[in-house]
């Protein structure tokens, strides 16, 4: 990995020529080059809420390229995820906040107009100086972290870290549908729960909440890996999920879901997207002194701070992980919390999967760039199966 760019760096190809910038001065008595673009159309809210809050404008800043790092990308899809309703509604701002200013530089909280959107199907624009592995034309696919300005625009800036080149075999709506959900399933998966090609074969999993984003890519991962795999689902998902491959569904409205698992074989590693109440028995389901592993997505992490302030809810959030992994370790099972993390190099590997056959995305829905609000709507109703994607490129 270190071979992709300067100090480590995955970046982007060469500079790129400055196409979002101003084209040069004018010499002397010579005509000069007319002004570049300064604006671009984007989705933005001003102020946390409900759907109301979206706004379209065609003023919205062009990114610049800030660090040597970085590549701009002009957005042809995009995708719609949990996180960014909660974004809309304010959940999460003082982590983000933060993250945004960690010193506190700025005088007055500065993250608005704020753009959703965390996923991205592409092509490169630009690049900066340290950047060697894309140049400008590559077709691209990133996930771009919440703190940063998300991807309901023309363009935005990335990482190099954070970019890969597009699967060859789908198309930039098809791929913007997979990054965001690919890189939360693979964080839970393989980086919290320890799972991989070269040990998954033959292990019992447990998916509870499959049918959305990142359970039906989650549902892939494991099945690709040789895993045998169990999904909970609502009954109208049961056929999405035979024809991903899951070996057992369990319809989670038919009976009494805890009753109905525990007639089954113990669990060697369980996915949690649910939370709630499914915590307090789900763990019983693992096999004892095996190893085996409960990865939650469902974390107080983002409230506690938001609830709290910043140090008494990272105090709350350390002393809750750690009370619960301990009691739990003592039971004879790991107990775990996973999050998002942006990575190329996890994408990379996830576009060696899909361009296999592997993986293939599951779209519920897609909307164009004109009914950003309908599709948050859509994603706000629940009970998706798959994503909800946005054909920026396709104004109509």
């Amino acid at each position: 990995m270190l071979a992709r760019g300067a100090a480590g760096l995955r970046g982007a190809g060469r500079r790129g020529g400055g196409l979002l910038r101003r084209a040069g001065a004018a010499g002397r008595g010579l005509r000069s080059s007319p002004p570049a673009r300064t604006a671009m159309p984007s989705w933005v809210i001003d102020r946390y809420g409900r759907n109301e809050v979206l706004r379209f404008t065609r003023d919205m800043a062009l990114p610049a390229i800030r660090f040597p790092n970085e590549v701009v990308i002009k957005v042809h899809a995009a995708s719609l995820n949990p996180i960014d309703l909660s974004m809309r509604s304010g959940y999460g701002a003082t982590a983000l906040n933060m993250k945004r200013d960690p010193l506190k530089l700025n005088s007055v909280e500065n993250e608005f107009p704020l753009t959703l959107g965390r996923d991205v199907s592409g092509v490169v624009m630009e690049c900066g100086l340290s950047v060697s592995y894309f140049k400008p034309g590559d077709e691209v696919w990133a996930a771009i972290p919440p703190w940063k300005q998300g991807t309901l625009s023309e363009f935005v800036v990335a990482s190099g870290n954070e970019v890969s080149f597009k699967p060859k075999c789908l198309s930039h709506t098809e791929a913007a549908s997979l990054p965001y959900v690919g890189l939360t399933a693979w964080s839970a998966v393989n980086n919290v729960g320890g799972l991989n090609d070269k040990n998954c074969g033959g292990k019992r999993v447990l998916i509870l909440g499959a049918s959305g984003g990142v359970g039906t890519f989650a549902v892939q991962l494991v099945k690709a890996w040789g895993a045998h795999v169990t999904a909970v689902c609502s009954n109208d998902a049961i056929i999405l999920m035979k024809k991903l491959g899951v070996d057992d569904v369990i319809d989670y409205k038919s009976g009494n879901l805890e009753e109905r698992l525990k007639t089954l074989p113990l669990f060697d590693f369980i996915l949690d997207n649910v939370g709630g109440s499914t915590e307090k028995w789900a763990l019983d389901l693992l096999r004892k002194w095996s190893g085996a592993t409960y990865v939650t997505l469902v974390t107080p992490f983002l409230i506690n701070m938001d609830r709290l302030g910043v140090a008494d809810g990272m105090l709350r959030t350390g002393v809750t992980i750690g009370s619960k992994t301990v009691k739990h370790l003592c039971k004879g099972v790991h107990y775990r919390w996973a999050f998002f993390m942006p990575s190329g190099p996890c994408l990379d590997e996830i576009a060696e999967l899909v361009d296999s056959g592997k993986i293939q995305p599951v779209i519920d829905q897609v909307f164009s760039f004109a009914d950003v609000p309908k599709a948050f709507l859509k994603l706000e109703g629940g009970h998706a199966r798959g994503k909800t994607v946005i054909d920026v490129i396709n104004k109509k």
